[in-house]
């Protein structure tokens, strides 16, 4: 077997057919990204209502004047359109192509709110599962395909994203990226940011042992890439659940070092890095053993 077939099968090849587990554990997932969407997008949408002039163009912005967006209340209409188009979708109720729209919808709401120049990444994972559903619901009518190419999608963006961000980082500063004093400034820079906003902060011992330490926080930043840097293993199946335990620790570790909260993306980790459908199905004889019990 080639590469490309082993990745292939590693990442659609399975299940050979879908439990009740397997059902659950699909219909979770959606759900959870249903929710984050939503969440997404009134966030988004009314943030928006302040804004006024386009700074950065984004995405489609490029294209088009994204200003029509601003100082009226259609970002609000959009948000309540993206909801109520989810909860469709996941239903099932009406077209195929509603998790589409919501994908353009969404993109349209992201580039109006980020058009004042801050760019997030912590909703990219969240947007390419909604891509993932896009896809998978208008293409496949059999469950079984839908659901492998979903899931599997959506787990190959994941390792390409991981991977692609560490390739990123080389490109635009080289190895020297891993230099701990850049992490002094990225401290420095969150800590004015938090100031600002709370009034206060703090110093956590992550941060106390990475500023009194050029090696320690050197090491951080090392093992922060070369995660990300590993992070296309995830396409794996025997790899997933190890890879996976990686990144969110990782994330943990910019959590504690640098504030920066990714919690989309360890939840979406959780769903998807471990088998949960056949641990299940392997040991549900001895649960209903300990039910009879």
């Amino acid at each position: 077997m080639n590469l490309g077939s082993l990745i292939t099968d590693n990442l659609f090849g399975k299940p050979d057919n879908l439990t009740k587990a397997h059902r659950f554990y699909f219909k979770i997932f959606e759900l959870y990204i249903v929710y984050e969407t939503i969440n997404l997008a009134w966030e988004w949408g009314l943030y928006t209502l302040k804004i006024s002039d386009v700074v950065l163009p984004l995405g489609i912005a490029n294209i088009i004047d994204i200003s029509f967006m601003h100082d009226n209340y259609l970002p609000v209409i959009n948000a309540l359109a993206i909801s109520l188009l989810l909860l469709f979708s996941f239903f099932r109720i009406g077209s195929k192509w509603l998790y589409a729209v919501v994908f353009v919808l969404l993109h349209f709401q992201y580039v109006a709110r980020f058009s004042i120049g801050e760019i997030p990444h912590s909703a990219n994972l969240v947007g390419m599962a909604i891509f993932s559903f896009a896809v998978g619901v208008a293409a496949f009518k059999d469950e079984l395909h839908r659901y492998r190419f979903i899931i599997g999608f959506t787990i190959f963006y994941i390792g390409l994203g991981y991977f692609s961000a560490s390739i990123s980082k080389l490109i635009g500063t080289g190895p020297n990226w891993i230099d701990g004093r850049h992490l002094w400034l990225w401290i420095a820079e969150k800590s004015t940011d938090i100031l600002s906003r709370e009034g206060q902060f703090n110093y956590n011992f992550v941060q106390v042992l990475a500023l009194n330490s050029i090696p320690a926080a050197t090491l951080m930043l090392f093992i922060g890439i070369a995660t990300e840097f590993i992070g296309i293993l995830i396409w794996f199946r025997k790899l997933r659940p190890y890879i996976a335990l990686a990144l969110i620790g990782m994330h943990f570790g910019v959590m504690m070092s640098m504030n920066i909260r990714f919690d989309s993306f360890m939840i979406e980790l959780i769903i998807l890095g471990f088998p949960f459908p056949e641990l299940y199905n392997k040991y549900k004889g001895h649960l209903h053993y300990f039910r009879r019990v």
